[in-house]
Protein backbone atom coordinates (compact mmCIF):
# COMPACT_ATOMS: atom_id res chain seq x y z
CA UNK A 1 0.00 0.00 0.00
CA UNK A 2 1.80 3.04 -1.01
CA UNK A 3 0.93 6.69 0.32
CA UNK A 4 1.01 10.55 -1.30
CA UNK A 5 -0.79 13.78 -0.80
CA UNK A 6 -2.86 15.84 -3.34
CA UNK A 7 -3.07 19.52 -2.88
CA UNK A 8 -0.24 19.33 -0.12
CA UNK A 9 -3.49 18.42 1.96
CA UNK A 10 -4.91 15.28 1.02
CA UNK A 11 -3.51 12.05 2.27
CA UNK A 12 -4.70 9.34 0.34
CA UNK A 13 -3.50 5.55 -0.09
CA UNK A 14 -3.39 3.94 -2.92
CA UNK A 15 -2.52 1.06 -5.10
CA UNK A 16 -2.33 0.64 -9.06
CA UNK A 17 -4.16 -2.57 -10.25
CA UNK A 18 -2.71 -5.79 -9.36
CA UNK A 19 -3.11 -7.44 -13.12
CA UNK A 20 -1.88 -5.88 -16.27
CA UNK A 21 -4.93 -3.99 -18.13
CA UNK A 22 -5.41 -2.26 -21.35
CA UNK A 23 -7.22 0.62 -20.23
CA UNK A 24 -7.39 2.63 -16.82
CA UNK A 25 -9.78 2.90 -14.82
CA UNK A 26 -9.84 4.37 -11.34
CA UNK A 27 -12.24 4.01 -8.46
CA UNK A 28 -11.93 6.20 -5.16
CA UNK A 29 -13.20 5.14 -1.89
CA UNK A 30 -15.23 7.78 0.61
CA UNK A 31 -15.23 7.04 4.36
CA UNK A 32 -18.04 7.53 6.84
CA UNK A 33 -18.04 9.93 10.07
CA UNK A 34 -16.80 9.05 12.87
CA UNK A 35 -14.75 6.35 11.32
CA UNK A 36 -11.34 4.97 11.55
CA UNK A 37 -9.50 4.57 8.09
CA UNK A 38 -9.53 0.72 8.16
CA UNK A 39 -10.59 0.22 4.36
CA UNK A 40 -7.19 -1.09 3.57
CA UNK A 41 -8.61 -5.11 2.52
CA UNK A 42 -11.40 -3.33 0.07
CA UNK A 43 -8.54 -1.26 -1.40
CA UNK A 44 -6.05 -4.39 -2.25
CA UNK A 45 -9.84 -6.34 -2.97
CA UNK A 46 -10.34 -3.41 -6.14
CA UNK A 47 -6.64 -3.48 -6.81
CA UNK A 48 -7.24 -7.38 -7.92
CA UNK A 49 -10.33 -6.34 -9.75
CA UNK A 50 -8.10 -4.32 -11.98
CA UNK A 51 -8.51 -1.09 -10.49
CA UNK A 52 -6.72 1.94 -9.49
CA UNK A 53 -7.52 2.56 -5.76
CA UNK A 54 -7.48 5.61 -4.05
CA UNK A 55 -8.33 5.68 -0.46
CA UNK A 56 -8.28 9.76 0.89
CA UNK A 57 -8.69 10.62 4.12
CA UNK A 58 -10.96 14.09 4.48
CA UNK A 59 -9.70 17.19 4.95
CA UNK A 60 -9.09 18.25 8.53
CA UNK A 61 -9.35 14.11 9.05
CA UNK A 62 -6.99 11.84 10.41
CA UNK A 63 -3.82 12.24 8.78
CA UNK A 64 -4.48 14.78 6.20
CA UNK A 65 -4.54 18.90 6.56
CA UNK A 66 -6.83 21.43 6.97
CA UNK A 67 -9.76 21.87 9.02
CA UNK A 68 -13.42 19.57 8.65
CA UNK A 69 -15.85 20.62 6.48
CA UNK A 70 -14.32 23.66 5.73
CA UNK A 71 -15.05 22.86 2.26
CA UNK A 72 -17.52 20.56 1.26
CA UNK A 73 -15.92 17.06 1.46
CA UNK A 74 -17.14 15.80 -2.43
CA UNK A 75 -14.66 18.49 -3.56
CA UNK A 76 -11.53 16.88 -2.50
CA UNK A 77 -12.84 13.64 -4.54
CA UNK A 78 -13.06 16.52 -7.06
CA UNK A 79 -9.43 17.86 -6.21
CA UNK A 80 -7.97 14.06 -6.64
CA UNK A 81 -9.56 13.66 -10.04
CA UNK A 82 -7.60 16.81 -11.33
CA UNK A 83 -4.32 16.15 -10.33
CA UNK A 84 -4.07 12.21 -11.09
CA UNK A 85 -3.55 13.16 -15.07
CA UNK A 86 -0.28 15.47 -13.34
CA UNK A 87 1.18 12.48 -11.90
CA UNK A 88 2.14 11.85 -8.09
CA UNK A 89 4.39 10.44 -5.70
CA UNK A 90 4.50 8.43 -3.10
CA UNK A 91 5.81 9.73 0.01
CA UNK A 92 8.17 7.19 1.28
CA UNK A 93 10.75 6.42 -1.42
CA UNK A 94 9.25 9.06 -4.29
CA UNK A 95 8.62 7.17 -7.06
CA UNK A 96 6.20 8.70 -9.57
CA UNK A 97 3.07 7.54 -10.58
CA UNK A 98 1.00 8.66 -13.27
CA UNK A 99 -2.92 7.26 -13.89
CA UNK A 100 -4.96 8.63 -16.59
CA UNK A 101 -8.15 6.87 -16.51
CA UNK A 102 -10.17 6.25 -18.47
CA UNK A 103 -13.48 5.95 -16.26
CA UNK A 104 -13.83 7.04 -12.67
CA UNK A 105 -16.17 5.53 -9.93
CA UNK A 106 -16.54 6.67 -6.09
CA UNK A 107 -17.93 4.42 -3.73
CA UNK A 108 -18.99 6.00 -0.80
CA UNK A 109 -21.08 4.76 2.95
CA UNK A 110 -22.83 7.13 4.83
CA UNK A 111 -20.96 10.25 5.62
CA UNK A 112 -19.20 9.60 2.55
CA UNK A 113 -22.16 8.66 0.67
CA UNK A 114 -23.30 12.09 0.48
CA UNK A 115 -19.75 12.51 -1.31
CA UNK A 116 -20.45 10.25 -3.70
CA UNK A 117 -23.60 11.29 -4.89
CA UNK A 118 -22.51 14.61 -4.90
CA UNK A 119 -19.37 13.99 -6.47
CA UNK A 120 -21.82 12.18 -9.47
CA UNK A 121 -22.40 16.11 -10.66
CA UNK A 122 -18.93 16.56 -12.01
CA UNK A 123 -19.15 14.88 -15.95
CA UNK A 124 -15.56 13.21 -15.10
CA UNK A 125 -17.36 11.19 -11.99
CA UNK A 126 -18.63 8.21 -14.07
CA UNK A 127 -20.85 6.08 -12.08
CA UNK A 128 -21.00 5.78 -8.32
CA UNK A 129 -22.06 3.67 -5.61
CA UNK A 130 -23.95 5.29 -2.26
CA UNK A 131 -24.51 2.77 0.20
CA UNK A 132 -26.35 3.98 3.03
CA UNK A 133 -26.03 7.29 2.05
CA UNK A 134 -27.21 10.33 3.90
CA UNK A 135 -29.34 11.95 1.84
CA UNK A 136 -30.24 15.40 3.83
CA UNK A 137 -29.53 16.27 6.99
CA UNK A 138 -33.04 16.74 8.49
CA UNK A 139 -31.55 13.08 9.82
CA UNK A 140 -29.15 14.96 11.89
CA UNK A 141 -30.96 15.48 15.37
CA UNK A 142 -31.77 11.81 15.24
CA UNK A 143 -28.27 10.71 14.38
CA UNK A 144 -26.96 12.54 17.53
CA UNK A 145 -29.52 11.71 20.31
CA UNK A 146 -28.61 7.66 19.39
CA UNK A 147 -24.82 8.73 19.35
CA UNK A 148 -24.34 10.80 22.22
CA UNK A 149 -26.24 12.67 25.31
CA UNK A 150 -23.14 15.60 24.67
CA UNK A 151 -26.04 18.63 23.21
CA UNK A 152 -23.07 19.39 20.87
CA UNK A 153 -22.24 17.06 18.69
CA UNK A 154 -18.96 18.56 17.30
CA UNK A 155 -17.68 19.18 21.08
CA UNK A 156 -18.34 15.14 20.98
CA UNK A 157 -16.78 14.50 18.24
CA UNK A 158 -13.72 16.18 19.81
CA UNK A 159 -13.62 14.22 22.78
CA UNK A 160 -14.20 11.18 21.56
CA UNK A 161 -11.65 11.13 18.60
CA UNK A 162 -8.68 13.95 19.78
CA UNK A 163 -7.37 15.32 16.49
CA UNK A 164 -8.96 12.63 14.76
CA UNK A 165 -11.20 15.28 13.65
CA UNK A 166 -10.37 18.97 13.65
CA UNK A 167 -14.17 19.82 13.69
CA UNK A 168 -15.34 23.35 14.65
CA UNK A 169 -19.08 24.00 15.93
CA UNK A 170 -19.54 26.34 13.09
CA UNK A 171 -18.06 24.08 10.51
CA UNK A 172 -20.74 21.57 11.72
CA UNK A 173 -23.28 23.98 11.58
CA UNK A 174 -23.16 24.35 8.13
CA UNK A 175 -24.93 21.02 7.50
CA UNK A 176 -28.41 22.62 9.11
CA UNK A 177 -28.61 25.03 6.08
CA UNK A 178 -29.70 22.23 3.56
CA UNK A 179 -27.78 23.21 1.09
CA UNK A 180 -23.86 22.77 2.26
CA UNK A 181 -23.09 19.17 1.48
CA UNK A 182 -26.67 18.09 0.82
CA UNK A 183 -27.85 15.71 -2.10
CA UNK A 184 -31.33 16.76 -1.15
CA UNK A 185 -30.33 20.16 -2.24
CA UNK A 186 -28.99 18.49 -5.53
CA UNK A 187 -31.61 15.96 -6.22
CA UNK A 188 -33.16 18.08 -9.76
CA UNK A 189 -29.21 18.17 -11.07
CA UNK A 190 -28.89 14.25 -10.44
CA UNK A 191 -28.41 11.99 -13.79
CA UNK A 192 -29.83 8.91 -12.20
CA UNK A 193 -27.68 6.42 -14.63
CA UNK A 194 -24.64 7.58 -12.57
CA UNK A 195 -25.62 6.40 -9.29
CA UNK A 196 -26.61 2.92 -7.46
CA UNK A 197 -27.43 2.90 -3.94
CA UNK A 198 -27.75 0.42 -1.16
CA UNK A 199 -30.17 0.54 2.23
CA UNK A 200 -31.05 -1.88 4.59
CA UNK A 201 -34.33 -1.27 6.87
CA UNK A 202 -33.51 -1.74 9.97
CA UNK A 203 -30.58 0.72 9.55
CA UNK A 204 -30.67 2.68 13.28
CA UNK A 205 -28.84 6.04 12.16
CA UNK A 206 -30.66 6.63 8.72
CA UNK A 207 -34.23 6.15 8.24
CA UNK A 208 -34.95 4.09 5.13
CA UNK A 209 -37.63 5.68 4.05
CA UNK A 210 -35.95 9.14 3.66
CA UNK A 211 -33.51 7.24 1.50
CA UNK A 212 -35.98 5.31 -0.54
CA UNK A 213 -38.24 8.69 -0.75
CA UNK A 214 -35.05 10.15 -2.42
CA UNK A 215 -34.36 7.35 -4.33
CA UNK A 216 -37.96 7.39 -6.02
CA UNK A 217 -37.52 11.37 -6.44
CA UNK A 218 -34.42 11.01 -8.29
CA UNK A 219 -35.40 7.97 -10.16
CA UNK A 220 -31.95 6.38 -8.77
CA UNK A 221 -31.85 2.60 -8.25
CA UNK A 222 -32.26 1.52 -4.65
CA UNK A 223 -31.27 -2.08 -3.37
CA UNK A 224 -33.65 -1.94 -0.09
CA UNK A 225 -32.25 -5.01 1.92
CA UNK A 226 -34.61 -6.55 4.63
CA UNK A 227 -31.41 -6.47 7.30
CA UNK A 228 -28.29 -5.79 7.96
CA UNK A 229 -28.08 -2.25 9.95
CA UNK A 230 -26.14 0.11 9.16
CA UNK A 231 -24.38 -1.65 5.96
CA UNK A 232 -20.29 -1.72 5.95
CA UNK A 233 -19.37 -0.42 2.94
CA UNK A 234 -16.78 -3.59 2.48
CA UNK A 235 -19.10 -6.59 2.69
CA UNK A 236 -21.82 -4.44 0.14
CA UNK A 237 -18.60 -4.34 -2.25
CA UNK A 238 -17.72 -7.91 -2.01
CA UNK A 239 -20.97 -9.14 -1.55
CA UNK A 240 -23.00 -7.47 -4.26
CA UNK A 241 -19.71 -7.41 -6.76
CA UNK A 242 -21.26 -8.79 -10.14
CA UNK A 243 -24.20 -6.25 -9.90
CA UNK A 244 -21.79 -3.14 -9.21
CA UNK A 245 -19.72 -4.55 -11.59
CA UNK A 246 -22.39 -4.58 -13.95
CA UNK A 247 -23.49 -1.36 -13.15
CA UNK A 248 -19.73 0.08 -13.99
CA UNK A 249 -19.94 -1.53 -17.21
CA UNK A 250 -23.25 -0.19 -18.30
Amino acid sequence: MFRTRFKREIVAEFLPPARSIKRQQAIILCDGMPSMPRKQPLVEYLSRKGYWVFYPRWRGAWESGGQFLARSPHQDILDIVSELPKGFREVAFGRKFRCSPETIFVIGGSFGGAAAILSSLDPRITKVIANCPVVDWAILRKEQKKETSNPSYAAYIRAAFGNGYRLSARNWNKLRGGIFYNPEYHLKDLTPSKVLMFHAKDDPYIPWKLVDSFARRASIKLNLLPRGGHLRTESVVQKYWPQIKRFFDS
